[in-house]
């Protein structure tokens, strides 16, 4: 429940990378050694891959909110159900991992997100090229290699999950492994650092050219994780879009250099320190047209919040989507409030509206149901949103972090609902 109209002022740090801990955490299944992996984000998703990881074998311990430590050396299956993945797409990470370290892995289709077709053909021509039998059968995908080898992967298309997931069964392949057109986003960086610090030989992360050297084993680590760019977005398009005055603390800038050039062009002041960023609008926001692509483009992730913010900007303007087919899904939830929205396959039009009014919303998604928080803060009145299980998947403790701007923001069980 959010009464709107409030501006947002002050404060707020910035959680751990979701989309880095749920490839990092399924990792550490490489090493029978200890793994302590610090600024994970309190959130469902690194919730149920530690939940599939126990019943694979592995026992972890929190020592805090935000530090996890992993031992995997009793993991002796590697076969994870359809009951246990269904809940999240990143579950396909556990492939590349169980493969690695026992050469076999079968694992359920996994769920997640619907908003398009995301194919795991990139992936299944990595593990081949890698040695591996990958077939389908039953909705399991099941893979079997006698040794994994290194082999040049040439990436058709640009894809964040099967570069980190070759990347990951790669690292105890025999010999060199060479993954090309592989993508650059903040979060594969991360996951060469972590397998780096583990004993791994993994150069180039970044680029779109890795190179990784095959080794024996794994060991032990302790590993931070980046802050999280699409949270950090997120805070940044909130303070524009209420007007507001926000520092957003623990990020690095550089990862934001799209999302802050863009905020720019709104009209909006971007100010830029060591590991925080300040947001600042007093004026009016501006059209701008915005096409989302793989990193270091605007990301996609963050395409329902900037189509939030543009439906109270002065003028029309467009987005256009360049990474996935279907994501404007959440459309009709924001004409519920009043915007002015028509969309044309990967395009949407936004005619800038005076204001947002309050309505019953529901999050279609994740990041939809961030850009549902944007615009019941932008509104007048109140705006209930419901199905919010999608928002707790990626953002840890938003109530609290919102509320602490000065939001007016409250979670209420309702009777005839599980949100």
């Amino acid at each position: 429940m959010i009464n709107g109209g409030r501006r947002l002022c002050g404060e707020v740090d910035i959680s751990g990378a979701k989309n880095a801990a749920v490839a990092i955490l399924p990792a550490a299944l490489l090493t029978k050694g200890r793994c302590r992996i610090e600024n994970v984000p309190d959130i469902k998703d690194v919730n149920h891959i530690l939940e599939i990881m126990r019943q694979l074998g592995a026992t972890y311990e929190k020592i805090d909110r935000n530090t996890i430590e992993i031992d995997g050396s009793g993991v002796k299956q590697w076969v994870a159900e359809y009951e246990i993945v269904k809940r999240m797409r990143a579950s396909y990470y556990l492939v590349g991992a169980l493969l690695g370290r026992f050469k076999k892995a079968k694992v359920a289709m996994p769920g997640g997100c619907n908003f398009g077709e995301r194919p795991i053909d990139q992936h299944t021509k990595g593990f081949e090229a890698l040695g591996a039998k990958v077939s389908l059968q039953q909705g399991m995908f099941d893979l079997e290699a006698e040794k994994l080898c290194g082999n040049a992967i040439y990436m058709d298309v640009v894809s964040v999950g099967a570069t980190i997931n070759i990347m990951i069964a790669a690292v105890l392949a025999e010999g060199l492994t060479v993954i090309e057109n592989a993508a650059k986003e903040p979060h594969v960086v991360d996951v060469a650092n972590f397998l780096n610090s583990m004993g791994a030989n993994i150069k180039g992360a970044g680029t779109d050219v890795i190179r990784i050297m095959g080794v024996e084993e794994l060991g032990s680590c302790t590993y931070a994780l980046i802050p999280d760019q699409i949270e950090a977005g997120t805070f940044m398009m909130a303070a524009a879009a209420s007007g507001g005055d926000v520092l957003v603390k623990n990020v690095i800038p550089k990862h934001l250099d799209a999302i802050s050039a863009k905020l720019v062009e709104m009209g909006v002041e971007i100010e830029e320190y060591d590991d925080a960023i300040r947001v600042k609008r007093s004026g009016v926001l501006h059209k701008a047209n915005v096409k989302t692509l793989p990193y270091p483009g605007f990301p996609t992730d963050l395409q329902p919040i900037v189509v939030t913010l543009l439906t109270t900007a002065e003028g029309t303007s467009m987005v256009n989507e360049g990474v996935w087919e279907n994501r404007f899904q959440y459309v009709d939830e924001l004409r519920r409030l009043g915007a002015n929205i028509s969309v044309s396959g990967r395009t949407a039009v936004i005619e800038g509206v005076s204001k947002l009014m309050g309505a019953y919303v529901k999050a279609t998604d994740l990041r939809a149901g961030a850009a549902m928080i944007i615009a019941a803060l932008m509104a007048e009145g109140t705006t209930r949103i419901t199905n919010i299980q999608y928002i707790d998947r990626g953002y840890e403790h938003v109530e609290e972090k919102f509320g602490k701007l000065g939001a007016d923001i409250k979670r209420e069980k309702m009777e005839d609902e599980e949100c």
